[in-house]
This record gives C-alpha cells, sequence and structure tokens, in this order.
C-alpha cells in the first residue's frame, strides 16, 4: 500500500483536470500516486490535539502533526508513504517510526541544512527511522551525509517542469522594445534587478505577487523603476510572458536550496535564455556549460552587462535558449521524474 503525504492541502484531481485542457501544469504528485495506485493524504480535517500545538513549537505546523497521528494509528509494516517535504515528513518519521511494525517513510528536504533542523534530526535519530531521503540539491545531502545517513539512503532527484505545458511558442506582443522577464518570490531580488535594468530601454515584466507585505517589502525595491511592472499572471498567461521575452531574469539572494530553479527550467522549457545569479542552492543545475548566462550573487553591473551582450547576441543568445531547452526535454521532464521516484520507493 502506497501512500502520498502532502504538506499543505492541494486540489491535485482539480489540478489534473485543468491540465488535461490545457490550463495548468501537471503535479508531479498526481503523476505518483496514478503510477503507484496511491493514497493522498492532507493535512486538513484532522482534529488538531493540544499536543499537536505543542508539537508545532519545535517543528511545522499543528496540522501536519495531526496528520502524522491519524497516520501512525492506521499504518504498519505493509504500508510506504512518501512525504513531499520535511514539514510534514519529520512529525510522520517521528511518530510513525516510533512504531515496532512502523510503515517505509521516504521524506523529500527541501531545507533541512539549518540548525532547527540538525537539532530535530539528532533530538529525534530520524537518521534510523526515515528508508530513504530525497532533495534536488546535492548541499542538502551532504548536511544528511554528515548527520550519518547512508550512501544507499539518499537519492538526488533532479528538479522537473511539465515540457508539454511550458513549450516554445510565438511572442504575442506588440512590444516595442525588449521584454525581460522574471518569476517567482522565495529568496528573489528584484531590487539587484531593478538597479542593473532601470536606465536600460527594456521592460522588465515580473510575475511575483503575494498578500503578504513583508515577503514582497524583502524582494522589491520601495519604488519601482518606470520601465518594471509586476502583477499575477494565470498559468496560460504565464507561458505567454516566457514566450513573449526576450530574456529570463533569474535572481536570487544567497541559499543552500533551490531558489529559482522553477522559473530557471520553465524558462529552459520555453527555449528562453536565461540570465541567473550564482547560489549554493543552484551549483547542480549550472554546472552544464551553455545553458544560462551566470553572474554572481548580488553584483548588478555583472547582471547588467549579461543582460546587455544577450540582447545585443541574438543569435548568441538563441543558440543558449537552444541548449537549455534540450537540456530540459531530456533531463528535467515531469514523466522522467515520476518514474525515477517511484522505482526507488517501489524498491523499498
Amino acid at each position: 500500500m502506497y501512500h502520498l503525504a502532502l504538506g499543505r492541502p492541494i486540489n491535485l484531481e482539480s489540478i489534473a483536470h485543468d491540465a488535461e485542457v490545457g490550463l495548468s501544469p501537471r503535479h508531479v504528485m498526481w503523476g505518483i500516486s496514478q503510477r503507484l495506485g496511491a493514497t493522498i493524504h492532507q493535512p486538513s480535517g484532522h482534529p488538531v490535539s493540544l499536543f499537536d500545538k505543542i508539537r508545532s513549537k519545535m517543528s511545522s505546523r499543528p496540522e501536519n502533526w495531526a496528520l502524522a497521528r491519524q497516520l501512525s494509528e492506521q499504518l504498519d509494516s505493509n504500508d510506504t508513504i512518501f512525504c513531499t517535504g520535511e514539514d510534514v515528513g519529520i512529525p510522520i518519521a517521528i511518530l510513525c517510526g516510533a512504531k515496532r511494525n512502523r510503515p517505509k517513510i521516504a521524506v523529500f528536504f527541501h531545507n533541512i541544512d539549518r540548525p532547527r533542523g540538525r537539532l530535530v534530526m539528532k533530538l529525534f535519530r530520524l537518521a534510523d527511522k526515515i528508508d530513504l531521503f530525497v532533495s534536488n540539491a546535492s548541499l542538502q545531502l551532504d548536511f544528511l551525509r554528515n548527520l550519518g545517513v547512508s550512501e544507499s539512503r539518499l537519492l538526488m532527484l533532479p528538479e522537473q517542469t511539465d515540457t508539454a505545458f511550458f513549450t516554445p511558442g510565438v511572442s504575442t506582443s506588440n512590444q516595442q522594445r525588449p521584454i525581460i522577464a522574471s518569476v517567482g518570490l522565495e529568496k528573489r531580488d528584484y531590487r539587484l534587478l531593478a538597479e542593473a535594468t532601470a536606465d536600460l530601454d527594456v521592460d522588465v515584466k515580473i510575475s511575483g505577487f503575494s498578500k503578504d507585505a513583508i515577503a514582497m517589502a524583502k524582494a522589491f525595491p520601495e519604488t519601482l523603476p518606470a520601465n518594471m511592472s509586476h502583477k499575477f499572471y494565470s498559468w496560460p498567461d504565464l507561458v505567454q510572458l516566457y514566450r513573449d521575452a526576450d530574456l529570463v531574469a533569474v535572481t536570487v539572494t544567497e541559499n543552500k536550496f533551490c531558489a529559482g530553479l522553477t522559473s530557471m527550467l520553465e524558462a529552459m522549457a520555453c527555449q528562453r535564455p536565461v540570465v541567473v545569479t550564482k547560489t549554493q542552492g543552484l551549483v547542480d543545475y549550472l554546472a552544464h556549460p551553455g545553458i544560462a548566462t551566470v553572474v554572481n550573487s548580488g553584483d548588478a553591473k555583472g547582471l547588467r552587462e549579461a543582460i546587455q551582450k544577450l540582447l545585443n547576441n541574438p543569435q548568441e543568445a538563441q543558440a543558449q535558449a537552444r541548449c537549455g531547452y534540450k537540456l530540459a526535454l531530456e533531463e528535467h521532464n515531469s514523466e522522467h521524474y515520476i518514474e525515477v521516484l517511484a522505482a526507488r520507493l517501489a524498491s523499498l
């Protein structure tokens, strides 16, 4: 019996329906659930106890502890459960891992390399309670190795994008000047992008919007330059933004996880040239030559020069775009991701 535990409520069936009619990309967790016949569990609808609230002070949200508590009563050695993140995986490993006839447990680790992550891993001896540690960043796996996790229980799973949804296409924009697109909010540095492009003859269009004012303030300059705009884009509009863009800029602050990777792969799948700031978390994805123009994090001058070089050399920009597109199709497609993960879960 296979199970998927989500860290937050997601209507996977609705997403699957939208994907069928071209309104959104496919969700790989729906693909995994169909591939394995897995039951999907979400952190909603479970009564939250006082102990769940107390445990949440240490890690995760009370709802995830409530889900873990319910699953610890249901699952046994006949079950295998995959947790989509440490936010739900740690509670499940702690509560289910304490059982004598515990299920097989696999957890995807996004950003465990932090002091609290180290404390929780050691305090509850999670290296002995989790059967498969999955990540899309080698630095996160290095952290786990240093905590004593054996190589046989580690899986480096390169990130994916839906290359059937994010595809090359015709620009529909009657643009008077070049368009630079940028997407996302997590660890984004739009202040750097604004500094690099404020006096260039370009339009900078950002798909990055949140009701969280603090998140917005961290990402954006206090006053946007006249040539910069940001708003919410629906999925079809986002694809068209990529297609309209002369290049895509992925500007992120230094981090040890893969902030910015999703938009980088989406841009590559749409066959657009990419400029990206180098971070520790992205090192695995920038090693392939020719797929992107890489600049140092925080280097506004270098970013400006990289943007100008690509805009002034369209043949070079398109050669880079083709190289990135080929890599996205061959190594970062959803189908490959699903098959690799499903095979490892089945091997447990």
